[in-house]
């Protein structure tokens, strides 16, 4: 053996190399499938709006997660061209189970076919997409259908981040997070992430796809927001915009300095300085101090006619005037102590709150918090829960679960106001998803590590 081909010099192979060479030749053509993988859709049975997040495991426990669109792209090799198994399981929705008590379907796997399951949501809230990571849409690429979002794949190196504030700065929605995971390495941004969105009053509906436009380094990776001088972390919280006595505006937060394990040892006021690009310090607070801005603000007028603007998470802290004069004095802040009893709606048991948010809503004509339930039933921080109050302060009474993640972490949940529907009927939450605190080992895939959005109805509450 081996004469020469055309135009090509005769050579000796070694004989194992001459026995695998038909096999080496034929590998592209026994891996590849014609016609493209075969794609599952999976969809809201009430609905039939796609549902992310959804886990598809085979018998040999491979598996796969529905991405934005609700699908996954199946092709795997030696499982082509016949029946295979799928267990269908996912946080809030359910299948149906056979005679065994298993949930799950047979389905023939043909290249390039499509075949739909639909599941029965459980949650009030309605999963509607995963706003930040890499490989958001990533069997959507796989089937070949057109992506939905220039960022659908990957953003400015982002694979995930921690805990969203926002705020409306000079017609713009400004974004921050927390601690950012990077491709590159295990080590990402830890002195906050931000980015920048249009601002759409009135668009039919939120979507995962709001059109982040990251503040980005030399590298292309997300840049250090706030670089604070210290150990450990920056994080950011209380993003608030504030106009002076001029009417000018000055995007403002208040910094955390962190070190392990947890320990915030430095906090301060920061703001946004737009020539530079970074949030820069404006004070240190002294370390005993008790009453200044953290959480989510929120604006309220009272009965007096006064103008405030309140801090805190799922309950009010504290709170100043509304003006950016005040947020620089501490001598203006005032702590707040809000009237709360959380019990469930359903069964009448305590309620833990953990962390959350406030907001006026126009169609109840009440403030609504939601919040993680510390503690929870299926979750130590998975659990979201929503309360309704005449007033900031309270009293709050009868809360409502509308969220539940089984044996994982959905914290830090953020109301977006601003993409309310019918009047406020219609709302919009995220949160961040991830197995830490939960005791999971097994995180989900391009998930984990990062925020997703929800619906919610609020006709669906049930209120007495």
């Amino acid at each position: 053996m081996v004469g020469g081909m055309m135009g090509v010099p005769s050579m000796k192979l070694p004989f194992p190399v001459l026995f695998a060479l038909p096999l080496l030749l034929a590998a592209p053509l026994m891996a590849a499938e014609p016609g493209g993988p075969f794609v599952i859709q999976v969809v809201d049975a009430a609905t039939d709006r796609p549902v992310p997040l959804v886990r598809l495991r085979t018998v040999h426990e491979v598996e796969y997660f529905t991405d934005n669109e609700g699908l996954v792209a199946f092709d795997e090799p030696g499982l082509m061209n016949q029946r295979v198994y799928f267990q269908v399981t996912s946080h809030g929705y359910t299948f149906p189970k056979d005679g065994f008590g298993m949930a799950g379907t047979r389905l023939l796997t043909k290249p390039g076919e499509t075949a739909t399951i639909k599941v029965e949501r459980q949650n009030l809230a309605e999963r509607i997409g995963r706003i930040t990571g890499a490989g958001r849409y990533e069997h959507t690429a796989r089937c070949g259908r057109p992506l939905p979002a220039p960022d659908a794949l990957l953003n400015a190196g982002v694979l995930g981040s921690d805990s969203v504030h926002n705020a409306v700065f000079e017609g713009k929605l400004f974004w921050l997070w927390g601690d950012t995971n990077r491709a590159s390495y295990p080590l990402g941004n830890f002195q906050t992430t931000m980015a920048t969105s249009p601002l759409l009053p009135g668009r039919p509906g939120a979507s995962a796809n709001p059109g982040l436009s990251y503040f980005t380094g030399s590298d292309g990776f997300v840049k250090a927001m706030a670089a604070m001088p210290g150990e450990g972390p920056t994080w950011l919280s209380a993003l608030v915009t504030l106009k002076d006595a001029a009417g000018k505006e000055h995007l403002c937060a208040t910094y955390a300095k962190v070190k392990a394990p947890l320990t915030v040892y430095e906090r301060g006021l920061c703001e946004f300085a737009a020539d530079k690009s970074v949030f820069e310090k404006i004070l240190t607070f002294p370390p005993k101090a008790v009453a200044f801005p953290d959480g989510h603000p929120f604006p309220h007028q009272t009965e007096d006619g006064r103008e405030w603007m309140y801090f805190g998470e799922a309950l009010p802290q504290m709170r100043l005037p509304a003006n950016y004069e005040s947020w620089r004095d501490p001598r203006t802040y005032e702590p707040v102590t809000p009237d709360v009893a959380f019990t469930s709606q359903a069964d009448g048991r305590k309620i833990i709150s953990h962390n959350g948010c406030l907001m006026w809503n126009e169609y109840r004509h009440l403030w609504l918090s939601i919040f993680t339930e510390l503690h929870g039933r299926t979750s130590e921080l998975g659990d979201i829960w929503v309360a309704e109050a005449p007033s900031p302060e309270g009293p709050w009474r009868k809360a409502v679960q509308v969220l539940q993640h089984d044996h994982y972490s959905f914290y830090n949940p953020k109301w977006h106001p601003y993409w309310s529907e019918n009047g406020g009927q219609i709302v919009y939450f995220e949160g961040t998803y991830t197995a830490t605190f939960s005791g999971n080992l097994h995180p989900t895939p391009r998930y984990d590590y990062n925020q997703i959005l929800y619906r919610l109805d609020l006709q669906d509450l049930q209120h007495p």
